[in-house]
């Protein structure tokens, strides 16, 4: 899938706000990630952003505070791409993480126009606590999940295969649904892409 032009929407920084004007009546897919888990690279990389990033990217993790939302157009159709704010910030004082909390439970129960959401997960480490809690969280509210492995260029072929094996089994979900990526090398991005053309196109 041919990315042709990407800019910022706006945010939702409140429970109940509505999205942007500006992406209403689009499909919408939502990134969700733990904080540090390299979700804004991973954005940038995705939409051919590397030079000038449209996703804010911090050595701090707990960035993101609030819903972003991107209007996509791309040969498969115009998107918005979600970004979700990071969970699994310890540091963070509790009062805002409950509102990181409640804001993303608002938005991924109550969008109508939310296709599937992209779930990250650190290919080096698999599936952490709050990894897991966020995939049962998912399929509790009934949102179709594709995981995308991060930073798959940390680790050597034979490691890798083993890696992707080993997380696949221990979601219990289909190889289709799983795709290795790498924001600095550019692993896995077509593949991303490719998937998110073919859901965009499916949901118009």
């Amino acid at each position: 899938m041919h990315i042709k032009s990407v800019e910022f929407a706006g945010a939702i920084g409140q429970i109940g706000q509505a999205p942007p004007e500006s992406v209403a009546g689009l499909v919408q897919i939502a990134f969700s990630g733990r904080s540090h888990v390299g979700k804004s690279t991973l954005v940038n990389q995705l939409l051919g952003r590397t030079r000038t990033p449209i996703a804010r990217v911090s050595a701090r993790p707990g960035k993101t505070q609030e819903i972003n939302f991107y209007r996509v157009r791309s040969e498969a159709g115009e998107f918005a791409l979600v970004d979700l704010p990071g969970y699994g910030f310890a540091q963070a004082p509790a009062p805002l993480r409950e509102r990181w909390r409640g804001l993303t439970d608002d938005y991924l129960r109550g969008s109508e126009a939310l296709a599937g959401v992209v779930q990250l997960i650190d290919l080096r480490h698999g599936p952490t606590s709050d990894d897991r809690k966020a995939i049962e969280y998912l399929a509790e509210v009934g949102r179709p999940v594709l995981f995308a492995l991060t930073k798959s260029d940390k680790l050597k072929p034979r490691a890798r295969r083993e890696a992707i094996a080993t997380i696949t089994e221990t979601l219990g979900v289909d190889e289709a649904q799983v795709i290795a990526c790498s924001s600095l090398s550019g692993d896995g991005m077509e593949a991303l892409r490719e998937t998110l053309g073919g859901l965009v196109s499916s949901a118009e």
